[in-house]
């Protein structure tokens, strides 16, 4: 098993109880597949990990904001972490209450600001100075004081991570220096409207270590201490997955342990998101050729870097397995690449792995696919866009819950002119 609710069973690729090669016989390729069950299972997980300081959670749409995995969510209680306003559409439309919506981003625009406060939206993590003079005025012309905010504090530390995910470190565009922090909270008279009640502080995406956080979580404690009036700390999220089997990755009990001691009277927030959801998902691709040249077998299916486009943008490794094991008299495995029929050099799904000889018609799983998958999901080369397919918590059961996009759907928004 790969995990509790992905793995095999008698050599079949299993969702829970529901085989991988049946939905994509019944839906086509390539597919995603979640099981909302490992989904609830990791807020469970991170929920008992930070029993102790009883934080208030809210799941980071960004990472996969289908309906039915928000559904799902918030109905097992998570908040939610927001950064458009079309991610504060999804969760309200998906049943969240807008008291327990966080919205954050680096440039949110006054429609997106005035549309959060319109619906009542909890807390707003600001980033820029003129943000917070918006926010006032806006609030100021609604009738929707006080707002609560809390401060994105830029720590200046480097996680160890992917420098794409860092958002920590002085050269990162995200959050305030401590400057600009004190700035704001001295100057809370001016913004009459705004209740400056918190500090966010989120260094990055799969972090390697806790080190950092407890560096960056300190940093953020000994800046709002002068300020009795700042009691909630929100440390983001951030929390790693294993994308290969056996990485030694601190787990959410670690990360608890290392800042429970910094954070005890505070109210604290999580704004998970990967850990979520990424281990729950699944993305099953067709082979179409195999392919021998210069030395090298690739391996080309109609899975793509504009279904998944984490290998080309961060050259991000995920497992690559067939949703049937060989038998153990098949030929050795072999090394081959993984590649998808776009229009792009850096269009590969796996470089290196060992498979089993492969046919025309074969179907692989490529693992870990649940965050960061479908969201960034594109149209390039025309490609319609995949459905998805999600596998209810009592594991038997499963729908489609986004259905293919057509050639129609390329047109659809497009004007005659």
């Amino acid at each position: 098993m790969f995990n509790a609710s992905i793995g095999y069973r008698d050599g079949v690729l299993m969702c829970d109880g529901v085989a991988a090669p049946s939905v994509a016989e019944a839906c086509g390729t390539p597919v995603y597949i979640y099981s909302l069950r490992r989904v609830r299972a990791n807020l469970e997980r991170i929920r008992a990990a930070f029993a102790a300081l009883n934080p208030h959670i809210h799941y980071s749409v960004k990472a996969n904001a289908n309906q039915a995995v928000l559904r799902s969510l918030i109905a097992a209680g998570a908040g939610i972490d927001a950064v458009s306003g079309g991610e504060i559409y999804r969760a309200l439309r998906a049943g969240a209450q807008p008291h327990q919506i966080v919205f954050a981003g680096v440039g949110k625009t006054p429609a997106e600001l005035r549309y959060a406060l319109e619906q009542g939206v909890g807390w707003f993590n600001v980033e820029n100075v003129e943000e917070c003079r918006w926010l006032n005025d806006l609030a100021g012309q609604l009738g929707r004081s006080p707002v609560r905010v809390a401060l994105r504090f830029n720590p200046q530390v480097a996680a160890s991570t992917h420098r794409h995910i860092a958002t920590g470190h002085g050269g990162a565009k995200f959050g305030l220096t401590a400057e600009a922090v004190r700035f704001l909270l001295e100057a809370q008279p001016d913004y009459p409207q705004l209740r400056f009640e918190g500090i966010h502080v989120h260094i990055g995406s799969q972090l390697q270590d806790t080190q950092a956080t407890v560096q960056a979580v300190q940093a953020a404690r000994e800046l709002i201490a002068p300020y009795p009036g700042v009691r909630t700390v929100n440390i983001g999220g951030g929390f790693p997955v294993a994308y290969r089997a056996g990485d030694p990755l601190p787990d959410a009990a670690a990360f608890a342990a290392a800042v429970a001691p910094l954070l005890a009277g505070y109210q604290v927030l999580l704004e998970p998101g990967r850990a979520l959801v990424a281990d729950a998902g699944l993305l099953v691709v067709s082979v179409l050729y195999v392919k021998r040249q210069a030395g090298q077998t690739f391996v080309v299916t109609d899975g793509s870097m504009a279904e998944l486009l984490r290998p080309a943008l961060y050259d991000a490794y995920h497992e690559v397995v067939p949703v049937r094991q060989p038998s153990v008299s098949a030929p050795p495995l072999e090394v081959v690449q993984v590649v998808g029929p776009v229009c792009e050099s850096a269009d590969a799904l796996a470089h290196d792995r060992r498979l089993p000889p492969l046919q025309p018609g074969d179907r692989l799983a490529v693992l870990t696919a649940g965050a960061y998958g479908m969201v960034m999901a594109s149209n390039y080369n025309q490609r319609p866009r995949p459905p998805e397919v999600a596998v209810a918590e009592d594991g038997l059961t499963w729908s489609i819950v986004r259905r293919r996009e057509t050639w129609d759907d390329l047109l659809r928004l497009e004007m005659d002119v």
